[in-house]
């Protein structure tokens, strides 16, 4: 590895616990009490595959994400993942409501919620690391 690359392990490992406790807890929160998540949550009902997609997804991030607690740069790609799929639906799905005027109400805490994660994922993760042609 390029010695000149900057890698900042204490942020790392902070995003993945923080991915651990919070994705893969709102995960299996949506799988094991769907109903009590959304009241939680303050989402409106969902069609259950979409919503047990969601889930699963959240979930399946989490527990990835304990493994990057043990080796942080082998799991990179892990925290590129959900930064990428959290951009493309602030950009495919909260950019569209904001400029048609239909941003509800409801989404406003997801929304700020998943910030934190975009936030942190950039200073977490290592880019010239990531995109390296040779480690």
């Amino acid at each position: 590895m390029n010695e000149a690359i900057k890698i900042r392990w204490g942020w790392l490992k902070f995003m993945y616990a923080y991915t651990v406790i919070t994705a893969g807890g709102i995960g299996l929160g949506m799988i094991v009490l769907p109903g009590q998540m959304q009241s939680l949550l303050g989402w409106p009902a969902e069609e259950s595959i979409t919503f047990g997609l969601a889930a699963s997804i959240f979930l399946a991030v989490g527990f990835v994400s304990i493994f990057g607690l043990r080796s942080p740069l082998k799991f990179v790609p892990v925290l590129f993942l959900q930064l990428l799929y959290k951009l493309v639906w602030y950009v495919g799905v909260i950019l569209p409501w904001l400029v048609s005027g239909r941003f509800p109400s409801y989404a406003i805490a997801t929304v700020l919620f998943w910030l934190t994660f975009i936030v942190g994922d950039l200073i977490a993760i290592p880019f010239p690391y990531l995109f390296a042609k040779e480690i």
